[in-house]
Parts: C-alpha cells; sequence; structure tokens
C-alpha cells in the first residue's frame, strides 16, 4: 500500500488514488470533483479501454451495422461517410453498447458466443489499462505537472484479479503506486442499485466461470433456447447475482490491498478537503487494526 499511516498521506506531495467498487458509488463523481481543482489527474480506465484498447473494435462494430443498410453501405464505401463512436469522459457508452447483450437478435440481442468473445475482449482491454496506470502517474507528474493523481476504475476489475493472492500482478502493480479505495455501499443502496438497473438494464462485464453457468442455468430456469431470451430479461436476471459475486472480492481487495471508505460517509462531503480527511481516518483506523492484531 502506497501510504501506511494517516500522517503519511496528510504530509504527502504527490498522493495517488485507485477509486474501485461498484457502479453507481460515486468513483467518476469525485474524480471529477478531484480534477475540478486543478491539482488532480484523471485516469478513467473505462476511457482508456473505449480510446485505446477497444476503439477499432466498436468502431468496426459500428461499421459492420451500418453496412446492413443499403443506403450507408453505397455512401460508406464511396468513403461519402465515415463512421466513429463519440467516446468522452462524460459519455463512456459506446462501450457498453459494444458489449452488447445476449439472447434474441430481434430484440435487439447478439449470440452469446459473440457476446462472450466480446467479453473477452474486454477482459484484455480492461487488464491492459489497468496495467497502464503506472505509466499515466508518471506522465501526470512529469508531462502535465500534476502533484495528484486519482484513477477511476470500472465495476468490473474485481473480475480479473485475485485479491487473496499476494503476488497478483495486477493488485501489486497497482499498489506499487498509490493507495486502493473501495467505495463500499450499505444494502439499502444495493438495493437502490437493483430498482434502478431494473428500470434500465446495461450491459456489463462478467468472469467466463460466472457467465457460462449462469446463462445455462437461465436457459434451463426459463425453458428457453438461445434465440428466445429476452436480452435485457438476462441481464436483469444476472445483475443481483453479479454483486453479491463482486461483494466479497472487493471486501477482500480492501483487506489486503487498500482501505473502506462507507458510501454514507462519502455523499456527505463537500470537498476534497473533506474526501482528503474521510481518506486519512480510513488510514488511522486501519494502523489502529493492525496494531490491535499484532498485540
Amino acid at each position: 500500500m502506497h501510504y501506511d499511516t494517516a500522517a503519511e498521506w496528510q504530509g504527502a506531495d504527490h498522493k495517488r488514488l485507485i477509486l474501485f467498487g461498484m457502479s453507481g458509488l460515486g468513483k467518476t463523481v469525485i474524480s471529477n470533483m478531484l480534477r475540478d481543482t486543478g491539482e488532480w489527474y484523471h485516469y478513467s480506465i473505462d476511457y482508456r479501454i473505449g480510446t485505446r484498447y477497444l476503439g477499432e473494435a466498436i468502431d468496426d462494430n459500428l461499421k459492420k451495422v451500418a453496412m446492413r443498410e443499403p443506403f450507408l453501405r453505397e455512401q460508406f464505401l464511396s468513403d461519402s461517410i465515415y463512421i466513429k463512436s463519440n467516446i468522452t469522459f462524460d459519455n463512456l457508452a459506446p462501450v457498453s453498447y459494444f458489449l452488447g447483450k445476449p439472447g434474441s437478435e430481434a430484440q435487439g440481442g447478439i449470440p452469446i458466443a459473440e457476446f462472450q468473445r466480446r467479453q473477452s475482449l474486454f477482459e484484455v482491454a480492461e487488464k491492459a489499462a489497468l496495467m497502464d496506470t503506472s505509466h499515466f502517474i508518471t506522465r501526470a507528474q512529469t508531462l502535465y505537472d500534476y502533484p495528484h493523481f486519482v484513477c477511476d476504475t470500472g465495476g468490473s476489475i474485481c473480475e480479473w484479479v485475485d485479491p487473496e493472492d499476494a503476488n497478483d500482478p495486477i493488485l501489486s502493480a497497482l499498489s506499487k503506486n498509490a493507495l486502493l479505495v473501495w467505495l463500499k455501499g450499505s444494502e439499502a443502496h444495493t438495493e437502490e442499485l437493483i430498482r434502478r438497473f431494473d428500470k434500465a438494464p446495461k450491459p456489463m462485464a462478467y468472469q467466463p466461470e460466472f457467465l457460462a453457468p449462469i446463462w445455462a442455468e437461465y436457459l434451463s430456469e426459463k425453458g428457453l433456447t438461445e434465440d428466445q431470451v429476452n436480452p435485457d430479461d438476462f441481464i436483469r436476471y444476472t445483475y443481483a447475482r453479479a454483486l453479491n459475486h463482486r461483494q466479497p472480492r472487493y471486501e477482500a481487495m480492501a483487506k489486503n490491498w487498500g482501505i473502506t471508505l462507507d458510501y454514507e460517509d462519502v455523499k456527505r462531503i463537500t470537498g476534497p478537503d473533506d474526501f482528503s480527511a474521510l481518506i486519512a481516518t480510513a488510514l488511522e483506523k486501519r494502523a489502529l487494526d493492525k496494531r490491535a492484531q499484532q498485540a
């Protein structure tokens, strides 16, 4: 861990944070708040994925869809138009659209084999983007002269790491350069996320070991074939199970590699100083707990 005590954190000339946790808990909001001070460089993992590692695949998928329409196909082949996704810090939806939803193509789904292929591409991309963090820490300071750095990770970071492995390559690299901070939601907030997701289901990334059995379970339970699956119904079915799957992984990441901030405390902050104080308190608690265990 990059900072062992509250004093070390508070006295650091260069503060470096990596925020992780479920989507909807304020990782991006906090990152934007810090960035707006002019002193923090904001590195978005999802933005890096969409622009550096999946940009070509996302654009190719758009072109593939456009080629099905004769009017657009003719203009596209004559270089009269071009097609490119519009990924920004404030609009990362093209990444979700690329992931898609498995199920009936007539209902906007894609075949499960294609869904699994895109999931695999996303896994490789997210791992690479996470491993780029140290490069951007150096770049932020030496090129842009930012004193501080915050990394806003995607909710699926926990899918690709083993928090119980002291030699996990991704967590080892991240913790060497920054403080990992888990934004932990309450049970009530988790229920609210589920209600919110149910109204507007969005694609997610899953471990292959999680996706395969839950897809088989869904087909069996519903008595459906692949081409009968309502894509939105499947990802609603999966969402709560995915959160339950991720929660202990987040907890182990915080326990073994970083600190925990309760969302109820985070949502009451009014600015960067309050957030920094929360981190100092969490570091002090961690140090006290460690001394108690050693006593």
